[in-house]
């Protein structure tokens, strides 16, 4: 007997349903994000402009002169066009971060965005056929606050409308004017690649019950212009807690943990509350704003996916919004402080082996860091997050502080994952955690084998290939030809090696090691 697919839907519904009202408090692990480009320069003309608050944001305040000279980027006047306001919205929406694909047009969609339950290709936001071209305003605004295509079926929660619904009418029209200015490209996408019964766009009118909340953003009267301002930006259209918020077992948002961190493919976005040890509570307001401006601070470098929100998004913001963000994130409620157990002696006396061979000419002795180059990693807030997930992919893959109009130097930090093996990554990280005033969860190898498993080394960036076992150092590294460098920190440290090729030793004689 054949159930109707009606009821065959409604079962399945229900099913989430139950899971997603006793699993509130699951974390989510979603899988790895594609890597995406840069494109700044499409998402942000920034050519002067009036420095007159614009009335598209949600509360006034006037721009200090000093303020708007500085960045040389400043918010349209309210009477530029919709398309210079949509410009700058965005901007601060990163929409050109997830819709172009790496090596795509800007805007043309087609970069694969990792969820919990599978692949979903970005939409063509372009005015092609295969894109915008037929939408209107009215569509485009159901869309950012219905999650709704221009034909009426729902749109996959990957696009982050239950954050852009705080958006005004006033504010979606501006966008959509901007992306209608853009050339059409086309660029027809299959863009549903989730397995049954996720392919069943209806569904998500159950995750739109628990986590929709279609009201638009009204400023808070406790609360001054500047806060507002920076509420709208962080809870809007720039869709922070999209990342920076613990999900649960239906890719929703965490309630009552808001902008505590969370874990998102091979990466940790960490804790943005005042916690002044995994959070932003050992920043000043004016070290926020450095950090989204220029990529770095005393405190931090932006690499990886949030360096690139910085180069795309908040490095093509005007001074006073960024310095409205830094005051709406200073005045979150601080995550609860965490107790933890201390880590081995043994993997502590190993991993500070491996630090003091092979991180501490960058960070030195006593992980002080040097200033605005290699950020310190004694009381490191992006050290001590909860989840090592970043730290340990930052061992493993290297990392490049993302360059910046304000800071163009992009220092580099050398891949390791070809050098140490997982229980040696997993000690150097467990010391790195807990020495300095730092204290967080010991790193278990068994984290670091399934990262390692996860990642892919492009020998273009970093000269490896995917991690495997390492008998001796190639002919590129200052290494000794005749050592095997698995035994770093460790007694074994200095154990011949099988002989040298005659490359290689060529390779060390002629850079003089």
């Amino acid at each position: 007997m054949r159930t109707h697919p009606l009821i065959a839907l409604g079962v399945v519904a229900a099913a989430i349903t139950t899971v997603a009202v006793f699993g509130q408090s699951a974390p989510v692990l979603p899988l790895p994000p594609a890597k995406k480009p840069h494109h700044a320069d499409a998402a942000l003309d920034a050519r002067p402009a009036s420095s007159a608050v614009p009335a598209w944001l949600v509360a006034a305040a006037p721009v200090a002169a000093s303020a708007a000279a500085s960045s040389g980027i400043q918010r349209p006047a309210t009477t530029a066009s919709l398309v210079e306001r949509g410009r700058y919205l965005a901007a601060a929406g990163d929409c050109a971060g997830c819709h172009t694909s790496e090596g795509g047009a800007a805007y043309a969609g087609g970069r694969p965005l990792e969820t919990p339950f599978g692949i979903v290709l970005s939409a063509n936001l372009t005015p092609d056929a295969t894109g915008l071209e037929s939408w209107n305003a009215d569509q485009f605004y159901r869309a950012m606050h219905e999650g709704l295509s221009a034909d009426g079926d729902h749109l996959y929660p990957a696009f982050p409308y239950n954050y852009f619904a705080k958006m005004p009418r006033a504010d979606t029209d501006a966008l959509f004017a901007y992306l209608q200015s853009l050339p059409p490209v086309a660029n027809k996408l299959d863009r549903n690649k989730l397995p049954f019964p996720f392919n069943i766009r209806a569904l998500v009118s159950v995750w739109n019950l628990l986590y929709l909340d279609r009201t638009t953003y009204a400023p808070d009267p406790a609360h001054d212009a500047q806060w507002n301002r920076g509420a709208y930006l962080v809870e809007g259209p720039g869709h922070c807690a999209a990342c920076h918020t613990p999900k649960t077992i239906l890719g929703g948002p965490q309630k009552g943990h808001d902008f505590q961190g969370g874990p998102f493919g091979t990466w940790f976005a960490p804790d943005l509350t005042p916690n002044g040890r995994t959070g932003l509570g050992g920043w000043t307001r004016d070290e926020t704003v450095a950090f989204l401006k220029t990529g770095r601070n005393v405190h931090a470098s932006a690499s990886g996916e949030m360096g690139l929100v910085v180069q795309d998004s908040t490095s093509m913001l005007a001074d006073d919004d960024l310095q409205a963000i830094a005051a709406f994130l200073a005045d979150r409620v601080a995550s609860p402080a965490a107790s933890m157990t201390p880590p081995d002696t043994a993997q502590m006396k190993a991993g500070e082996a491996i630090f003091v061979d092979q991180c501490s000419a960058c960070h030195l002795m006593h992980a002080q860091g040097q200033a605005l180059a290699f950020p310190p990693l004694a009381r490191s807030a992006n050290v001590q997050q909860s989840d090592p997930t970043t730290a340990v992919h930052l061992i493993l893959a290297g990392a490049q502080a993302s360059p910046t109009r304000a800071a163009p130097t992009a220092f580099t930090m050398p891949a390791f994952a070809w050098k140490l093996d997982d229980k040696q990554v997993a000690a150097v990280a467990t010391y790195i955690r807990n020495e300095w005033g730092n204290a967080a969860p010991a790193v278990a190898p068994d984290l670091v084998a399934r990262l390692r498993g996860k990642l892919v080394f492009d020998a273009r960036a970093d000269g490896h290939t995917k991690a495997t076992p390492l008998t001796k150092p190639g002919p590129n590294t200052l290494g000794l030809p005749d050592t095997d460098s698995r035994d770093n920190g460790t007694p074994q440290a200095g154990r011949a090696a099988p002989a040298s090729s005659p490359a290689a030793s060529a390779g060390l004689a002629a850079s003089g090691a």
